[in-house]
């Protein structure tokens, strides 16, 4: 039921009995929805989505990036995950880049940025196999046709182009496909990508294996990286496979809450919500003062702990059960003053790596989709290039444009994320899912780097304590602490549709506020599915501050 205090934008909530899927694309959606009521799986749609918003939302997604997938299967219960992300190459050592000239850090642009295997591809092939009922060439044809005849360019592609002219000026490659003669797109404008059709034609044509990592294209574009000087060979293509791994889980108000292991940081979405079961968010209301403030002294607290651990667990034996427990989640919110914010940049970590460095800015962009079909499968599934445009390297005549997620690693040999050949890096991507008596209650998830946690959060706060609908829930006035794109300053970044006065509160209890729009781009594309069992339909919602919509049918 819609909430009489909710937000409201004249968007109500999607509600279907069959099937639906949200993106943050409207013509990615369609895509699943076709793909959906042509007798397709969730899986699918996710497939046929993505597929779309590689050419629609190339800024935040594509072919060269990584992949994360929640999965529900009614027929086996529970959730599996799905880790496709690549590693380092074998040669991207730290020798590798210090011999270049880079002591500190990896660069975030460019082909030296471009050291890790895309891992999203073999992602797709893997979900298919397994829960795939159409054709695998059937899921490309509208993905295929768009990069080929165009599509129109969409608002946030047309903010982000004008966001990076600076970057396009130094990597030709890209701008070559984005800013032809250096000029800013128009929103409406046909954006045609005839390499990227070429490349979706060869995966559609010969498999996620052969049309992606072991032919022609992994040559095409092995050998563009390497005459740039980038350490990623077709070796490390051919020997990527992406990898089943056992989600993490915490109960909140009674609900389990799912979130994907290390290398990304689903952990510190889990401990958030631990240490705020312990108050009385429903008393304090949405909006309210207590509600951000807690909130934030939440983050701060888990993202300490993140920042303390976080990297490939086959390189680091990360204490989970520690720091998922709710004993632990006691100790770390009694260290929450109600009358005083703690500085972040301050703020310990509750268990010590042995080295005491700690990480830069994890931003990043990136889509998060979901997708339940009439048999219950459901798919919570976020896919990314990193960086907006990522690496900025369009590899040959390939199209594909690969991610910068390995510029985050550290050059620092005591840091656990430092660089290691077969690494997988530290990952801000986290797919989520909420069950209720071991039923499925929601998909949901968000792009937004350090946001992602904290809007989890807020979604799961607003749907169970404040009995918000889901659109509702995505759409009310989000919060960011931490560092927002491109900036170095910790902030409490509020949306500017927050009242005043409680603005002016959160600044006397020692809060750093930031206002930002009342719509803000920065607090990430929401989306989700919940299961409304009690009226048998599903009901979906997709955020404003993106271009997408939820489809059912």
């Amino acid at each position: 039921m819609r909430h009489p205090n909710g937000p409201r934008t004249g968007r109500p909530p999607t509600r279907s009995a069959e099937g639906m899927v949200a993106t943050s694309h409207f013509l990615a959606s369609a895509a699943g929805l076709d793909a959906l009521r042509r007798g397709g799986s969730a899986v699918d749609a996710a497939i046929a989505a993505n597929a779309v918003l590689c050419v629609v939302y190339p800024h935040m997604a594509g072919l060269g990036g990584d992949g994360f997938w929640l999965v529900h299967d009614p027929a086996e219960g529970g959730v599996r995950a799905l880790n496709a992300s690549g590693p380092a190459a074998r040669l991207a050592t730290r020798d590798y880049y210090r011999d270049r000239g880079h002591e500190d850090s990896i660069p975030q642009r460019g082909p030296l940025a471009a050291l890790t295997v895309p891992g999203a591809v073999d992602g797709w092939g893997v979900m298919h196999e397994r829960h795939g009922r159409l054709d695998w060439d059937a899921l490309f044809s509208d993905a295929i046709r768009y990069a080929r005849d165009g599509v129109p360019v969409g608002r946030s592609l047309v903010d982000w182009i004008a966001e990076d002219m600076p970057v396009f000026e130094e990597n030709e490659s890209s701008a070559q496909v984005y800013v032809p003669e250096g000029k800013q797109r128009r929103e409406g404008e046909r954006l045609v990508q005839g390499h990227l059709a070429d490349t979706l034609q060869a995966i559609a044509r010969d498999g996620a294996r052969r049309g992606f990592y072991e032919g022609d294209i992994a040559q095409r574009i092995c050998e563009s990286l390497e005459r740039a000087d980038s350490p990623l060979r077709t070796e490390d293509l051919a020997e990527f496979h992406a990898e089943w791994v056992e989600p993490l889980s915490t109960t909140y108000r009674g609900y389990t809450a799912y979130e994907f292991p290390p290398n990304t940081q689903g952990f510190a979405a889990l401990q958030v919500l631990n240490i705020i079961e312990g108050f009385d968010v429903a008393a304090w209301g949405d909006g309210t003062v207590d509600y951000y403030h807690h909130m934030a002294e939440a983050v701060k607290l888990a993202f300490a702990d993140r920042d303390e651990w976080l990297t490939d667990p086959a390189f680091v034996d990360i204490p989970l059960d520690r720091l998922l427990s709710k004993e632990y989640a006691e100790e770390r919110r009694r260290l929450i003053d109600r009358e005083r914010a703690m500085d972040m940049s301050s703020v310990e970590p509750g268990i010590r790596f042995e080295s005491s460095a700690r990480r830069a800015d994890a931003g990043g962009d990136t889509c998060y989709f979901c997708a339940v079909d009439d048999s219950g499968l459901a798919v919570s599934v976020i896919q990314s290039i990193y960086h907006d445009f990522g690496s900025a390297f369009v590899a040959g005549d390939t199209g594909v444009l690969l991610q910068n997620r390995g510029s985050f690693f550290s050059l620092d040999e005591s840091h656990p994320n430092r660089l290691e050949p077969g690494k997988r890096t530290f990952h801000t991507l986290i797919p989520a899912m909420l069950f209720e008596d071991e039923e499925p209650y929601l998909v949901y998830g968000t792009m937004g780097g350090e946001g992602q946690p904290q809007t989890h959060a807020a979604m799961v706060t607003r749907l169970l304590d404040f009995g918000y609908d889901v659109q509702q829930a995505i759409e009310a006035p989000r919060w960011l602490m931490g560092r927002t794109w491109g900036t170095q300053s910790q902030d409490l970044s509020l949306e500017g549709r927050i009242a005043d006065e409680v603005i002016r509160e959160l600044e006397l209890r020692g809060q750093p506020v930031k206002v930002l729009a009342g719509w803000d781009d920065n607090m990430g594309h929401a989306q989700a599915i919940r299961f409304d069992r009690e009226n048998g339909f599903l009901e979906g919602g997709a955020d404003p501050r993106g271009d997408g919509v939820a489809l059912g049918y």
